[in-house]
């Protein structure tokens, strides 16, 4: 009987499932684990969240979390592996562990198994971020040229940073005391820790969504390497550099700069200071105004003066002072050679007249009229074209020729008679 339930679910494992022949749990999960343990190990990089060893155990929990990302993993190690780590492990520490996945058949669950456990140290974190320093900076993240000005007056500052902070309070403490007026809207995160780049991340994308937040500021206090790790987290400085809000940095760390001072559009020394550059200075913009309006107001007057002078000096000249005085002056000129022009025109068609009176009397002195009013006549006849012709001698004629004898005082008719012998 035994042998026969034995050979019956691997029977049933060789089918395919369905829902008339179901696979039990028993085997789903030892497909699974026979899947699994055919992985090789993998080297695995991440922060340790929790630490559990118990006191005569031989193995020890550890919770490894990816510090860029909400995700963790369960790895188990020998409890003897711990304690070879010096210093000792603690929460919160980056570590490198080599490991090969393991499936836990009774439980159904996924872990790593590691064999190995090396905590990176300060000198490897540095070396890390200098190395992510210098591809960021070739992708030009860094550039001058990409950052953006902040808003002169903000209408809305959104800050994020840990609750109830040193950090918080510098920064609205300052603001406000620059700016009364200026509007924050506060989200608290972790600051450090694994769970410090899912929320800052979280908190940047709300706060650049947000259309009355024109300018972001994240700030933290001073601190260890290890714990201001969360703002050199590529992630993180890939998204401040694709925010479409002004971000300003402000980790009060002087001796090593987190890589988001370098990709912020602002980078401030101190949360103090951040809080004195993200808004003006109410007392120094009022005194600016002030000044800016004496500068007005004397310019103005100053304007008013010189055109008073010039208006002054039109009116003192001869045209506005007497304004019909040249008029006058000018109509007796005119009155003056219009005399001139008719006395001169008056002489010359005197003159003109003379001229054509002698030249007349000449011409009459000249022409037949004058040598007919004498008692001389012209004798004129017609010729053979019937064309009147004048006569010059008697052999122009015939006996019997019709003639015409012009006198001063008109013109008779005669006709040729004979001419006596």
């Amino acid at each position: 009987m035994s042998s026969g339930t034995e050979q019956q679910p691997t029977r049933a494992a060789n089918q395919p499932s369905s829902a008339d022949n179901p696979w039990p749990v028993r085997t789903v999960a030892r497909k699974i684990a026979d899947w699994i343990h055919r992985l090789g190990a993998v080297w695995v990089e991440g922060q340790v969240t929790q630490i559990t060893a118990r006191q005569g155990t031989q193995t020890a929990f550890l919770t490894l979390r990816d510090p860029a990302a909400d995700v963790s993993m369960t790895v188990t190690c020998p409890s003897r592996l711990l304690r070879t780590i010096d210093p000792p492990l603690r929460e919160g520490a980056s570590v490198v562990v080599h490991a090969k996945p393991t499936f836990f058949l009774g439980r159904g669950t996924l872990s790593l198994r590691a064999n190995e456990i090396r905590a990176v140290g300060i000198g490897e974190l540095l070396a890390r971020i200098e190395r992510l320093r210098k591809l960021l900076a070739a992708e030009g993240m860094f550039s001058a040229q990409r950052k953006r000005k902040l808003p002169f007056l903000p209408k809305g500052v959104g800050l994020i940073t840990g609750r109830a902070s040193a950090a918080e309070h510098d920064v609205l403490v300052n603001a406000q005391a620059r700016w009364p007026a200026v509007a924050f809207r506060i989200v608290n995160t972790a600051v450090q820790g694994v769970h410090a780049v899912p929320q800052i991340m979280h908190a940047l994308s709300t706060l650049d969504a947000d259309p009355n937040i024109d300018v972001i500021v994240i700030a933290r206090g001073g601190g260890s390497v290890e714990d201001l790790l969360p703002f050199s987290d590529e992630t993180l400085c890939r998204a401040v550099a694709a925010a479409g809000t002004p971000v300003v940095s402000a980790i009060g760390h002087e001796p090593d700069s987190p890589l988001l001072d370098y990709v912020a559009d602002l980078r401030c020394s101190t949360p103090t200071d951040a809080g004195k550059r993200v808004v003006p200075d109410v007392k120094e913009e009022t005194a600016r105004v002030h000044q800016l309006r004496d500068r007005a107001r004397r310019a103005l007057h100053g304007w008013v003066d010189t055109q008073c002078r010039l208006l002054d000096q039109l009116r003192s000249r001869p045209s506005l002072a007497d304004p019909l005085g040249p008029i006058e002056r000018r109509h007796t000129e005119i009155e003056v050679h219009r005399e001139r022009g008719r006395r001169a025109i008056l002489t010359r068609l005197s003159s003109e007249q003379a001229a054509i009176a002698s030249a007349r009397a000449r011409l009459t002195a000249l022409g037949p009229s004058a040598t007919l009013e004498r008692g001389y006549s012209v004798v004129q006849f017609f010729d053979s074209a019937g064309n009147l012709k004048v006569l010059r001698s008697v052999s122009e004629i015939a006996e019997g020729t019709p003639l015409r004898v012009r006198v001063a005082d008109g013109a008779i008719r005669a006709t040729t008679l004979p001419q006596e012998e």
